[in-house]
């Protein structure tokens, strides 16, 4: 999926969906893994894909620790970038 992501193609449901509480153009990839679903969290710059976030999925709602963690990183990254 990530190689989808990088030729340009926008994924949706249920794949990828929107995540707009982690910022702006953040998403997360939806994984069923044998074992566990995982999630990676990510956001679409112009220039690059910035994962930001993987976790595994347990509840329904993202933890507020894994979206702090994101939140922190994506404002540390943008900080370093200016």
């Amino acid at each position: 999926m990530l190689r989808r992501l990088q030729r340009g193609e926008r994924l949706a449901m249920p794949q990828s969906r929107p995540m707009p509480r982690m910022g702006a153009r953040c998403h997360e990839l939806r994984i069923v893994d044998v074992d566990a679903t995982w999630r990676v969290v990510y956001r679409l710059d112009s220039d690059a894909i910035l994962i930001i976030g993987v976790f595994a999925k347990k509840t329904a709602t993202t933890a507020r620790p894994v979206v702090e963690a994101c939140q922190r990183r994506l404002r540390e990254y943008d900080d370093a970038s200016r």
